[in-house]
């Protein structure tokens, strides 16, 4: 058996609430078909980093005076946006590894409109229309795809990886299921045995 029919099996076996929790929406579902150490959360950040980068050639080439160090200035810029991504994309790998968190939904309705309106604004600036602070454009930039990464991937990710490793990542929530089923059915034995001696009290 091949590592894909292996994959194929363990996907198999899960539930469709824990194959929607391991795949996630359209985006992840990109990624997931990717090798675990090409989608690792650093690298997805800094591929992020690295559209950022090229949406950002435009106003640095046409939104500016100065035609002759653009290219220069934005090379850094592009630098600083890929490590600053690949950072963060690590980071979240090592704090969700401590903290075993389950992906979250990220606010796609903030998040997704948020680059367009970051590059706008620093179009914007770039052209001396209105000065605009650039930490604000940068922020708006920047900002989506370390979150993505943080609250939807990189859990994500960790899962992937116990399932790559043979093991169930949905083991916890299992047990936790249980034991409250196991607890469930104990209160109902105990209220039944209580009311037949309330009913045996009353007949007597």
């Amino acid at each position: 058996m091949n590592r894909l029919s292996k994959w194929q099996s363990r996907l198999e076996s899960l539930g469709s609430k824990e194959r929607d929790t391991l795949l996630g929406t359209s985006l992840s579902k990109r990624f997931t078909r990717l090798p675990l150490w090409l989608s690792h959360p650093a690298n997805i950040g800094g591929f992020y980093g690295l559209l950022v980068a090229v949406a950002l050639l435009l106003p640095y080439r046409f939104a500016s005076d100065d035609h002759t160090g653009w290219l220069a200035d934005w090379g850094l810029h592009c630098c600083l946006l890929l490590v600053a991504c690949f950072f963060l994309g690590l980071c979240s790998t090592i704090i969700i590894s401590i903290t075993g968190r389950f992906p979250t939904a990220p606010p796609r309705s903030i998040l997704y409109p948020m680059p367009f309106v970051g590059l706008a604004l620093l179009t914007i600036d770039r052209t001396n229309i209105f000065e605009i602070p650039a930490i604000i454009s940068w922020l708006l930039m920047l900002l989506p795809g370390p979150m993505y990464v943080h609250l939807s991937w990189a859990p994500r990710w960790r899962l992937l990886c116990m399932i790559e490793d043979g093991r169930n990542p949905f083991e916890s929530i299992e047990s936790e299921e249980k034991e409250y089923d196991s607890f469930s059915v104990e209160e109902e034995s105990e209220d039944t045995e209580l009311m037949s001696v309330v009913d045996d009290f009353e007949s007597e």
